[in-house]
């Protein structure tokens, strides 16, 4: 592990620079503080993010008292310069960039003009290294946008540091510069009048719900969607609900000649998820979904295999802080708990990958007040119940267009491609195909996000997740 020196601002301390010091040690290295004078004044960004701090709390770039400065040993290994403007100390120098701004809290204007989005680049001595999209979700409260991009901002250090001390830091194409605007107060206006005024509209609009999904399911021979790379005929059937509840994340399962279909079903009364299955007809049409596992917390994601004997379930938990194997004591009605995966961490969309006699375990985390789908964690173990170990290049990528898991992995012509959901306008936006290029226990190499269109030329099709088992293909999006 490594000694770091984070370099700050002296006058206007944040509270993500403490959030970094604690996740880096978390990751075991030393770190140390050293304070720079001279910082840039943001009355309007500190103005905003008080007054919405009545309304979430305060926000990872909220004012805060400076880190101490510490004594500081005799030998350091990397410099962490948060200003711009620290001194090299003999050190490699690591900076975070948002389209070219040195210090993050002067490019929080760009999320309130032009796309909203922003884009994240790690230099290392003035080269660029490494980057990071992460997902904008809000866009109306700005503190809670800015903590999207502060934890992606810390998750591309750690990635970045993982890099260094593996050897395996490469140079990249830096993400194109869109300059700042020189003042955030009217966009910030703008955007959180016509974004509040926006929901207030949707909620006067009957039987309005603030979010709301559908499971589609059809039958076909040969190609489908992920040889295709779009949704064409034949049409799918939608999984019919009663309007008190929807149905997403389908996983499909065919057992003893029989097929079933595994969902998150999510009364709006009781305002969580639980665990549904379905089962084929002789009709050829999916009953109604009942219910076959339930927790305090939420669950989503149910999926659903056989393997050595027995048929096991992950479900996603990451309200609960744990990864959780469930088995079927009788498949498909009765599971039982059988090992916690992992523990204490924020994991979404578990998906599993049998590679080169390893498992391998893909999937999101949330980190503090960040999304929870715009950075993708890998781990694996020699058998299912473990220990699953991180990989050590965690996180392996930070990107709203290609991180987290929108079902199985796919074998086509020989190369392996993992459903990945599309966050860039919304989430459930999109849904694509990221090649798994290289998958070893030093380093994890994923190739280009493939979209999957729409029926319409260069519409992106808004699918959430993509599963197929046999003839079955089933599928859900937003309505």
């Amino acid at each position: 592990m490594k000694k770091i020196l984070i370099a700050t601002f002296k006058e206007s301390a944040r509270r993500w620079e403490h959030e970094l010091g604690a996740r880096l040690r978390s990751l075991g290295h030393d770190v140390y503080f050293a304070q720079v004078e001279g910082a840039p004044p943001m009355p309007f960004l500190d103005a905003v993010l008080a007054l919405e701090s009545w309304r979430g709390g305060p926000s990872s770039a909220s004012l805060t008292s400076p880190p101490p400065a510490d004594h500081l040993p005799d030998a350091l290994d990397l410099l962490i310069d948060l200003t711009g403007k620290a001194s090299a100390r003999g050190l490699p120098v690591l900076t975070i960039e948002i389209n070219g701004c040195p210090y993050l809290p002067k490019a929080f204007a760009l999320l309130r003009s032009g796309s909203g989005l922003v884009d994240i680049t790690a230099r290392l001595d003035g080269k660029p290294i490494g980057g990071a999209s992460p997902m904008i979700s809000d866009k109306a409260w700005l503190s809670r946008d800015v903590n999207e991009v502060l934890a992606a901002a810390q998750s591309l250090i750690a990635h970045s540091i993982a890099c260094f001390e593996a050897g395996r830091l490469e140079e990249v194409h830096a993400a194109q510069v869109e300059r700042a605007p020189r003042f955030l107060a009217p966009g910030y206006m703008q955007r959180l009048v016509t974004g509040l005024g926006a929901r207030a509209l949707r909620k006067l609009r009957p039987g309005h719900r603030e979010f709301s999904w559908q499971t589609a399911y059809r039958f076909i021979d040969g190609r489908g969607i992920a040889e295709d790379g779009q949704i064409a005929d034949p049409p799918f059937t939608v999984l019919a609900d009663d309007g008190q509840r929807f149905y997403a994340d389908p996983f499909p399962m065919e057992h003893e000649g029989r097929q079933y279909l595994f969902v998150e079903e999510y009364p709006y009364a009781r305002g969580r998820g639980i665990i549904s299955v379905a089962e084929l007809s002789e009709e050829g049409k999916f009953d109604r979904p009942r219910p076959v596992l339930e927790e305090p917390h939420h669950l989503s994601y149910p999926n659903v295999f056989a393997r050595e004997g027995s048929i096991f379930m992950i479900p996603e938990s990451g309200s609960a802080d744990q990864v959780v194997l469930y088995r079927a004591q009788s498949f498909p009605d009765h599971w039982v708990r059988d090992t916690v995966l992992i523990e204490g961490r924020n994991f979404n969309d578990a998906t599993l990958l049998e590679h080169q006699g390893r498992l391998w375990m893909f999937g999101t985390e949330r980190f503090g007040s960040g999304s929870a789908s715009d950075t993708m964690m890998v781990y694996s173990a020699d058998n299912l119940r473990g220990p699953w170990e991180p990989h050590p290049l965690n996180p392996i990528v930070i990107d709203r267009a290609g991180a987290r898991p929108g079902g199985n992995t796919i074998c086509m012509a020989g190369k392996i491609f993992l459903p990945v959901q599309d966050g860039t306008e919304t989430y459930g936006g999109g849904l694509g195909l990221r090649e798994i290029v290289k998958l070893e226990a030093s380093n994890v190499e994923l190739g280009p996000v493939l979209p999957i269109m729409g029926p319409m030329p260069k519409a992106r099709a808004r699918i959430h997740t993509l599963n197929r088992a046999g003839r079955l293909e089933v599928i859900d999006s937003p309505r």
